[in-house]
């Protein structure tokens, strides 16, 4: 006899493993920057915890890219296998993103975030 799952569901109790950051991953988004700014910017690899859902009640630890240009600070998160998060802030209250919640690129991932932020830029400069 089957039983109906209860209405809450407790799915976001079980740790969720999110893997390292490849060098490819790393070669896609410093290529993409160079191309970008004509020039090699500083990439670093961090950790942060979040909640991989809304609903989660526990955060995972997802290993970031951190890069910042300017008085921009840019951040992609890797959530699982080909599943990247971004954003970008001039101050923890200023914070943007792309519209999309999760990619399954790096590289549009990379290439939406920094085209974000150009049009951002735009923007508060008047350009558009």
């Amino acid at each position: 006899m089957g039983y109906a799952s209860p209405p809450f569901s407790d799915r976001g109790s079980a740790m969720q493993e999110v893997p390292d950051i490849s060098d490819s991953e790393t070669w896609v988004i410093k290529t993409t920057l160079r191309e970008r700014y004509n020039e090699a910017l500083e990439l670093q690899i961090a950790d942060s915890e979040i909640r991989l859902q809304p609903s989660d009640r526990h955060v995972t630890s997802c290993p970031v890219w951190y890069w910042q240009k300017d008085d921009c600070h840019f951040v992609i998160v890797k959530t699982g296998t080909r599943k990247y998060r971004s954003q970008f802030f001039y101050r923890p209250y200023q914070q943007y993103g792309t519209g999309v919640t999760e990619y399954s690129d790096i590289a549009e991932c990379a290439v939406a975030l920094l085209q974000a932020q150009a049009d951002h830029d735009a923007k508060e400069r008047g350009n558009i």
